[in-house]
C-alpha cells in the first residue's frame, strides 16, 4: 500500500513538473491574459472582457496600423493600457477637423485615416492641431471611444519597448469570442 502511494506521488510530481515546463514559458514568453478595464475601446472591446495577448509576434515584425495592442502606460509602467495603433515610426500624425491625418513617404501631402472600426458618430478631437512626428520605435495610439480615452493625444507616443503585445484572442464573454488576425485588420 505504501509503495502504491509513493508511486502515485512520484507520478503526480512528474506531471506537475512537466506542466510547469510547458505552462511557464508559454505564459511568460508567448501569451498573456488581460482584462479590459474601462470604456476607452468601445464599441469594439468592453469593460471586463478577457483577452489573450500575443507577446511573440513583435519579436519578428513591427506593430501594424490598426492592430490593437496592450502596453505599459508611459507615465506609470505598472499600469497597462489597451489602444489601437494609428501612427507608425517615421510618420507624422495630425488631428484636425475631427479626422486623423497621416503623413509619410507614400503620402507626403497626407491622407485621412479611414477608421471603419469607429462608431459612425465618433469624432476625434485634439488639444491642438499640430503635426506630431514619430521617431524610430514610436507609435501613436488612440482608443476607439475617442471621447473617453486617455491616449497619445494626452501622453504622447508609445515607445516599442513599452508594448507588451497585440490582442490575439477575445475569450470572454463566450458569445463575443474572436481571434484577431492580419486578415481582419482594417484596410487603409
Amino acid at each position: 500500500m505504501l509503495k502504491k502511494i509513493f508511486l502515485f506521488l512520484r507520478e503526480l510530481i512528474k506531471l506537475a513538473a512537466i506542466a510547469l515546463v510547458i505552462i511557464v514559458p508559454v505564459r511568460y514568453f508567448l501569451i498573456q491574459p488581460f482584462y479590459v478595464k474601462g470604456t476607452s475601446m468601445e464599441p469594439n472591446f468592453h469593460n471586463y472582457e478577457y483577452l489573450i495577448i500575443d507577446e511573440l509576434s513583435y519579436q519578428f515584425h513591427a506593430p501594424q496600423r490598426g492592430e490593437v495592442i496592450v502596453f505599459r502606460y508611459p507615465r506609470d509602467p505598472q499600469e497597462h493600457f489597451i489602444k489601437r495603433v494609428i501612427g507608425l515610426p517615421g510618420e507624422d500624425v495630425q488631428i484636425k477637423n475631427n479626422h486623423v491625418y497621416i503623413y509619410n513617404t507614400q503620402h507626403p501631402d497626407g491622407f485621412i485615416l479611414n477608421e471603419t472600426y469607429l462608431n459612425p458618430n465618433e469624432i476625434t478631437v485634439a488639444n491642438n492641431e499640430n503635426r506630431i512626428t514619430l521617431k524610430d520605435n514610436e507609435y501613436f495610439v488612440l482608443g476607439d471611444n475617442r471621447q473617453a480615452s486617455q491616449d497619445s493625444r494626452f501622453f504622447g507616443s508609445v515607445n516599442k519597448s513599452f508594448i507588451t503585445g497585440r490582442v490575439w484572442l477575445r475569450g470572454l464573454p463566450i458569445n463575443e469570442a474572436k481571434v484577431f488576425t492580419q486578415a481582419n485588420l482594417p484596410k487603409y
